[in-house]
């Protein structure tokens, strides 16, 4: 059931405050790419942030900015900046990201020069690390590694076969399953159960009538059936056509993105023989068996109706016709664990087609990332020894302190809620649990196995490994020093089942922290992301979670109306912005996120000025005041371009908005801003008082 963190568990639980890394490819793993180079290109594209933290030499001065913010704050990198050749987007993100990659490398190459013992963790990150930069052999190989496993699929007889064949962790099936705290009791884990099955990236790939996503079609068929060549597999033309037209049904009756994301339509608690009933053409007895969870008695259905409607689908479609899916998506799902054609193919396929990325990113960078995606603990330790100063959590400890403290007194002084609704509000508020930098709890790798040479076995010995950390736990209590990812990722992410907040150390560097930086600019960069987050669990599904991160309405009614009213005027408002002609941003879809922007930059506002109330107006610093620079830095960190195909991507599938309505659309509705850069109802930006909305 390949993958086991989906979209519906991300989009329920992983509330990133950053953009993808880029535009999503299928749910394989990792990313692919060449040979190590010596020289890089991040230290050339790292900003220059002067003495106090921004990047002046950006800034367009001959731009108003109350017409566009995000243009006078970054005028000239926009202007000027071409996106890499191997990138389908490129921003602030990117180069911490890149920075991640370089420093991980250098971790792996040190492990390898240590002479590591034989099974040790070292020598798996080695092995696995080795066998991916081993691409002569991988050529060699070609397509014989995928030759046992399309044998088993091919021999499946009988709809007892094919449910068996479902049930396999690295199988792709058109639904799937995941284990997380369960919503009901947060103490304890549950099944989840989701739509699934598709080969390209969202169901308007399959259905739009739009020119651009007709050639993407065409182009996918062309690369189901290349990639089918290339596994040796006949007749691949009329394959492809069988399993794009069963992928196109399922497509039909997936849920939108922004309707995946309601907690209140997709928490449907339902116990084995209730789903039994409403997909019965699965059998879901022998299937949860088989995956080790033969003892559930409660699943969460994220979308029913695309269960029950793929469950016909299954039963009408001709065994031989699953046959050639489940191989396709095996192939497919594994492409870039192959040789070099086949890693190719889905490049050429997924980022050239889908996203404009001209070429790969270099070979030891996607391999270092790879490390990144499937070991990331195994160097995370030293990864935090190297690059992640004490000092910088305390700090980070006193901001988030003050941003809490912000928004407690935000909450006193709303004039929206009723006392009641306050007081839970504030009660949800005590018990947020902020992590900073690392966990405390690494996972142990000892029952890892993987083997030199064998680059498709070690991603799927990953992969089952991956899931059965998650079956053995399903009985246990819900572990809370579990993190979602490694300490190098750079991003961060609210977590409303358990109500915690989580800054990995790759997030906490310049441009967005620096212990050294005029104190607006860090109020303004991570200070905004700490709001955001915090405000992730007040936004539009965050608030259905009460103080045990347990799904309950502790709203009153004309709590719920207010907030309701409010929150409809910044759906409007972003369904107005047309970053592509003919396409809009998605004001429902991104309306949690942007909630986050526009509550967490009021926040971290609300916290600068407490912090300037303590310690004194600054002094004006090459001509901007501290309120200017505040805002500035907030323009600063969302700085990004996108190819137009990768936007497009966003649009339909990211529940972020793009860089420049992250950054215009929040400024516009904050009061202190007008004030800060003299804003009239003369300037494009400009909404009167009475239309611009604050939340929290």
């Amino acid at each position: 059931m390949n993958k086991t963190l989906l979209a519906i568990s991300i989009a329920l639980l992983l509330n990133g405050c950053g953009q993808s890394p880029e535009p999503a490819a299928p749910e394989t793993t990792p990313s692919a790419a060449e040979t190590h180079s010596e020289a890089s290109a991040t230290t050339a594209n790292q900003p220059e942030l002067g003495d106090w933290g921004i990047d002046l030499e950006q800034l367009k001065p001959a731009v108003d900015p109350g017409d566009n913010f995000a243009e006078y704050v970054n005028g000239q990198w926009l202007d000027n900046f071409e996106i890499p050749a191997d990138r389908a987007s490129y921003g602030i993100f990117t180069i911490l990201r890149e920075r991640s990659t370089e420093q991980v490398n250098a971790i792996i190459e040190s492990l390898a020069e240590s002479d590591p013992q034989t099974g040790s963790l070292e020598q798996k990150v080695g092995d696995y690390y080795s066998t991916w930069m081993g691409l002569a052999d991988l050529n060699e190989k070609g397509a014989a590694p995928l030759q046992p496993h399309l044998e088993k699929i091919a021999a499946i007889s009988n709809t007892e076969e094919l449910m068996q064949a479902f049930a396999n962790v690295n199988a792709t099936a058109p639904f799937t399953v995941g284990i997380l705290p369960d919503p009901a009791d947060t103490t304890r884990y549950t099944l989840f159960a989701g739509q699934s099955g598709l080969g390209m990236p969202d169901r308007e790939y399959y259905l739009s009538d739009d020119e651009r996503f007709a050639e993407f079609r065409q182009a996918y068929r062309e690369y189901v059936i290349k990639i089918q060549q290339l596994a040796g597999i006949d007749d691949a033309e009329a394959k492809a056509e069988a399993i794009i037209a069963l992928e196109t049904r399922l497509a039909e009756t997936h849920w939108t993105p922004a309707r995946s994301r309601d907690i209140q339509q997709i928490y449907n608690p339902m116990t084995p023989a209730q789903l039994a009933e409403l997909a019965p053409q699965i059998d879901w007895a022998s299937i949860l068996s088989d995956l080790g969870l033969g003892s559930v008695g409660n699943i969460v259905v994220a979308q029913p109706s695309a269960i029950q409607e793929s469950a016909v689908i299954l039963s009408e479609t001709p065994l031989a016709t699953w046959r050639d899916y489940l191989a396709y998506h095996f192939i497919l799902d594994n492409a870039e664990s192959l040789s070099e054609d086949f890693d190719q193919a889905n490049f050429d396929f997924f980022s050239k087609t889908l996203n404009g990325v001209e070429q790969q990113r270099e070979r030891w960078k996607r391999g270092s990332d790879l490390v990144n995606s499937n070991l990331g603990e195994a160097v995370g330790q030293i990864y935090v020894n190297r690059h992640f100063p004490p000092a910088a959590k305390q700090q980070m400890d006193e901001l988030v302190a003050n941003l809490r403290a912000a928004l407690s007194e935000r909450i006193d002084g709303n004039t929206w809620m009723d006392e009641e609704t306050k007081a839970a509000a504030h009660a949800k508020l005590a018990t947020f649990e902020p992590r900073i930098g690392y966990t405390e709890k690494w996972i142990d790798y000892s029952d890892l196995k993987l083997m030199p040479g064998d680059m498709l076995g070690n991603t799927l010995r990953i992969n089952a490994f991956l899931w059965n950390r998650q079956v053995e736990r399903l009985d246990s209590p819900v572990d809370r020093q579990e993190w979602p990812y490694p300490p190098q990722t750079v991003n961060a992410s609210y977590n409303p089942l358990l109500n915690q907040i989580t800054f990995p150390a790759g997030i906490l560097q310049p441009p967005f922290f620096d212990p050294y930086a005029d104190p607006a600019v860090n109020y303004g960069a991570i200070g905004g992301v700490i709001g955001h987050e915090i405000g992730h669990g007040f936004d539009d599904q965050g608030r259905r979670f009460d103080e045990n991160g347990k799904i309950r309405d502790w709203w009153t009614a004309a709590a719920d109306e207010a907030f309701q009213a409010r929150s409809s005027r910044l759906v409007e408002q972003y369904n107005s912005y047309e970053p592509l002609t003919g396409m809009h941003v998605d004001g429902q879809l991104t309306l949690g996120e942007n909630i986050g922007d526009l509550g967490g930059l009021e926040m971290a506002y609300s916290a600068y000025r407490k912090y300037v109330e303590e310690h004194g107006e600054p002094p004006v610093l090459d001509g901007f005041t501290g309120e200017q620079r505040f805002f500035m830095s907030w323009a600063q960190v969302w700085r990004a371009k996108f190819r137009e195909d990768a936007l497009r991507q966003q649009l339909l599938t990211d529940p972020h908005s793009p860089p420049e309505n992250r950054i215009n659309g929040v400024v516009r509705n904050i009061d202190a801003w007008y004030e800060a850069f003299d804003v009239t109802a003369d300037d494009e930006l400009y909404l009167p008082s009475e239309q611009r909305v604050s939340i929290w």
